[in-house]
């Protein structure tokens, strides 16, 4: 088992490296002057823009810099932006809201996706499964922006029943309605997948078999054909948790929450390529973290992996 946790270490480091170079090229070639936005109509003195430039290495090749924010970002320094603020603290600083956001649109997700996956798995053919198939196209072809913003028209501005934006009534009223965009799009996926692998199960061999020996449907379903349905699930919904701290962007932007998607579209703005990349690298670790856990409990749970 130890060698097989080493491996898995030693392979993530070339996706972070190839994570971070690309984000790290893209930032790099994003047109205009980044210094510019900070000086706006009033140019800064020239002695004074070659000062910052110095400070972070912006003459510099592209490798260079992309090198020497690497060997910082191993080392735990996510960098400095150009007020001189550490990009680490920025982004703890938002990510409690992050995390509350995806947590609760993560739970939405797991109920809403498993209850109309399982019982669309359980009705296949069946009306109910019809229904299903329409309820995972529509929320799965609709932008999840014109879901947000449609949602926070009816619900915070016309409705009242929540507020249309912002923190200020705490959770869970201030998280409830974004949260629930995020699930209703995500749980579109879970659903397809959790039907998809009830029905193939209840299909396989064995358990014709129970079924032949006599036991009730409600053992057959539950006790064997669900343990096995729920395997690629759960792979799913553990990848699938980091990967909503990435797609909280776009929700946060609707609903104006002070987390670090807000803050990684501030960054877009002002042209701040270190906490752009400081806030992407974070997003890739936390995947890769994600993804390393679910491969080990799969290791736990199935030797074969292992070898």
């Amino acid at each position: 088992m130890l060698g097989y946790v080493i491996r898995r270490i030693l392979q993530m480091i070339p996706v972070l490296i190839g994570a971070t170079f690309i984000i790290y090229a893209l930032t790099f070639l994003m047109p205009g002057d980044p210094l510019a936005s900070l000086t706006g109509e009033r140019p800064l003195p020239e002695a004074t823009v070659q000062q910052i430039r110095l400070a972070y290495h912006l003459d510099d090749p592209f490798l260079v810099q992309y090198f020497n924010y690497f060997i910082g970002l191993f080392q735990g320094d996510f960098g400095m932006d150009f007020y001189g603020r550490p990009v680490l603290g920025l982004i703890l600083e938002r990510l409690p809201v992050t995390v509350v956001l995806a947590l609760t649109a993560w739970v939405l997700k797991l109920i809403i996706g498993l209850v109309i996956g399982v019982y669309a798995g359980l009705k296949h053919g069946q009306a109910a499964d019809h229904l299903a198939l329409i309820f995972t196209v529509v929320f799965m072809g609709i932008p999840v922006f014109v879901i947000a913003l449609g949602a926070q028209t009816l619900f915070g501005v016309k409705l009242s029943w929540v507020d249309p934006a912002g923190i200020g009534s705490g959770w869970p009223m201030a998280y409830i309605l974004p949260a629930l965009v995020m699930a209703l799009e995500a749980s579109a996926g879970l659903a397809r997948l959790t039907r998809t692998s009830l029905v193939g199960v209840l299909h396989a061999g064995y358990l014709s078999t129970a079924r032949a020996k006599g036991l009730s449907p409600t053992r057959v379903v539950w006790g064997h054909a669900m343990r096995n349905a729920m395997i690629p699930v759960v792979t799913y919904l553990g990848l699938s948790l980091a990967g909503m701290l990435g797609g909280t962007v776009i929700i946060e932007s609707v609903f104006n929450l002070p987390g670090i998607g807000g803050l990684m579209v501030d960054a877009i703005n002002n042209k701040e390529g270190t906490l752009v990349v400081g806030i992407a690298s974070l997003l890739v670790l936390v995947y890769l973290t994600f993804n390393l856990i679910v491969d080990l409990t799969y290791g736990l749970i199935d030797p074969r992996v292992r070898l």
